[in-house]
């Protein structure tokens, strides 16, 4: 019997070095990546400053199928946490809320997110 992938909650960073090939994050390939909307919508924003935007489109719709629903709790818990830690991007707080929910880890590399609980932090 073979193991299942593992699932995690890639942020935007996760995804960039997924895409840019970094070696440190080679291992979450065969995962399931979840994502939220939030996440998508940064991704192709930064992807659109740095090439073509059909390419930077392609790229984000390749992830459409990870979408994961917010919920209104979702938010508050979210912005309760915004208030707190305020570095930490809307998108990325609102899928650390997401993951924890789901009971997944979340995969990042940004440094504010280091010794946070319930992430999986990886750096270039």
């Amino acid at each position: 019997m073979s193991k299942m992938p593992d699932t995690y909650f890639f942020d935007t960073y996760a995804i960039f070095e997924i895409i840019g090939g970094n070696p440190k994050y080679h291992f979450y390939i065969n995962s399931i990546p979840i994502t939220t909307i939030f996440n998508l919508a940064e991704l192709n924003y930064n992807l659109k400053k740095e090439m073509e935007k059909y390419k930077a489109d392609i790229i984000t719709e390749k992830y459409w199928e990870c979408l994961e629903e917010v919920y209104i709790e979702d938010i508050k818990k979210a912005m309760d946490l915004k208030t707190k830690y305020r570095n930490l991007s809307i998108p990325d707080v609102i899928g650390y809320v997401v993951a924890k929910r789901l009971g997944i880890k979340f995969l990042t590399g940004d440094e504010a997110f280091r010794n946070m609980e319930n992430v999986e932090f990886i750096k270039k």
